[in-house]
């Protein structure tokens, strides 16, 4: 009889699990469910899949395996092989394909006790299908000939290179189609969750040292993990980030080669991503690359969303063309930004003042916000309002510089164009500005044809500074407020 998989208890096993409430639930009912389940699990590399599922299986997994990103053809079957034998498969023979391969799995699951669910993980399974590979062809018989019949039998597949995943599985045109009984999108953590995490793991830091964590790691826990809860923020971003022995040093490179098979046209679009904060049209992108189009630029743009680094969005008022790329993984663009000068360790709290750390902390306090839509709304009272949220650029020749990063147009007869400013202390209008923020909603008005009210809404660090300016914005949005659940 097979024995159960345990997990070890690795670096990454906390006694402590935060969030991801939904995803739990939606692992465990596909788990307690009498048919077959085939459950894929994807997200971003770094965004805690592993971790979410060895939390939710425990021991009790009949099958597990990781797949290498440096191991191609016969090395990784070798290495499948080795995992079977392990964990329980008594077969002596050799295995000399992927056909093979799940035949032996398939006589490990039918020797376990099947009293219990029976649940096979496999991780980083597009790292498995190496070119020329016979894994997919053998894969779709294992599923489609046997195991899609058992019932009881949870099969759950993860993968970083949601592209992968996107095209061989979700999109199958083959034995494949329409066989993923659960899809389970795992998100990076809130603001909310961040916070959970570093109550848990004792990390005492102000609220705005929060917010600023976040503008630099985002909400992945890999990241979150590797804080010393000993140290400041800026001195935990220095040992992280800068020197030569700095942990997370190479993580950019790392990150690409691993998802990639070329990681260098898609490094080369990020950079030019990273100086253009509002984002750029595909066809403006395409004269700015040094790789020949041909559609492989669309390619690259979707699979680096796929993987969670862009977004895809179309400006307010734009109906057919003009859909806009923007990068919004926070730590890629600090690395592009920052790290990727080579600066010496001790560089981050040593320059705290400095006028470029000023200039990116607004640029990275609007994509933490855009990361935080559903909390402005909540904040605002309209959660429950049907709403499309997206930004809004003036045309260039009429009105140079006019635009809103978010737009929350909404179906009770309100649009609230969204101001976000980053500021150490409360944010004060002066009457200069106050000028220039009434030009822009009335710009706004005449180039969008809007009937709707226009509520300006700031949203900022502290607050709202009392003043005979403040009128101009209706409603005020502070980082309390993005840090509610």
């Amino acid at each position: 009889m097979a024995t159960r998989t345990q997990f070890p208890q690795d670096k990454d096993t906390a006694p402590f699990f935060v969030g991801r409430h939904h995803e739990r639930r939606l692992l465990a009912d596909a788990i307690g469910s009498p048919e077959a389940e085939f459950v894929v699990l994807y997200g971003r590399r770094r965004v805690g899949k592993t971790y979410l599922v060895r939390q939710v299986l425990g021991d009790t997994a009949v099958f597990t395996y990781t797949g290498a990103a440096n191991l191609k053809g016969p090395a990784q079957l070798a290495e499948f092989t080795k995992a079977l034998r392990a964990q329980g498969w008594p077969g002596t023979g050799p295995v000399n394909n992927w056909f093979d391969a799940f035949a032996a799995l398939r006589q490990l699951i039918e020797q376990a006790d099947r009293s219990s669910p029976a649940v096979v993980f496999i991780d980083e399974m597009p790292w498995m299908d190496s070119k020329k590979s016979d894994f997919l062809p053998a894969f779709e018989h294992f599923w489609n000939g046997w195991a899609s019949g058992v019932g009881n039998l949870t099969l759950i597949a993860c993968g970083s290179a949601a592209s992968w995943l996107t095209q061989k599985v979700f999109r199958n045109k083959g034995g494949l189609y329409n066989r993923v009984t659960r899809q389970i999108p795992l998100q990076p953590f809130t603001l909310a969750e961040c916070r959970d995490y570093y109550d848990a793991r004792g990390i005492v830091w102000s609220l705005h040292d929060m917010v600023r964590g976040y503008m630099i790691f985002g909400g992945i826990p890999y990241y979150l993990r590797l804080l010393d809860p000993r140290l400041s923020l800026a001195l935990n971003v220095d040992a992280l980030c800068f020197g030569d022995t700095a942990p997370l040093g190479q993580e950019f490179n790392q990150l690409f080669s691993t998802l990639f098979a070329h990681p260098g046209r898609h490094q080369e679009v990020v950079r030019v991503l990273a100086g253009l904060q509002q984002g750029i049209t595909r066809e403006d992108l395409a004269g700015k690359i040094s790789f020949p189009d041909g559609g492989s630029l669309t390619k690259v743009l979707q699979e680096l969303e796929q993987s969670g680094f862009l977004r895809h969005y179309r400006p307010y008022g734009r109906h057919r063309n003009g859909g806009l790329w923007q990068l919004t993984d926070p730590f890629t663009a600090f690395h592009l930004r920052f790290m990727e000068a080579g600066h010496s360790a001790g560089y981050w709290s040593q320059s705290a003042d400095h006028g470029r750390q000023r200039a990116w902390s607004g640029l990275a306090f609007e994509q933490v916000c855009l990361a935080h839509a559903q909390q402005i709304r909540q904040a605002l009272g309209v959660a429950g309002v049907v709403a499309d949220v997206s930004g809004w650029r003036g045309r260039p020749r009429d009105t140079p510089g006019a635009q809103v990063d978010l737009v929350i147009d909404r179906a009770d007869g309100v649009i609230n164009l969204c101001e976000m400013k980053y500021t150490e202390g409360e944010f004060q209008v002066d009457a200069a500005t106050e000028r220039a923020l009434r030009t822009k909603v009335e710009t706004f008005r005449q180039q969008t044809g809007t009937r709707k009210a226009l509520h300006l809404t700031l949203v900022t660090t502290y607050g709202l500074a009392p003043g005979r300016h403040a009128g101009v914005f209706q409603r005020t949005v502070t980082m309390h407020d993005l840090i509610r659940r």
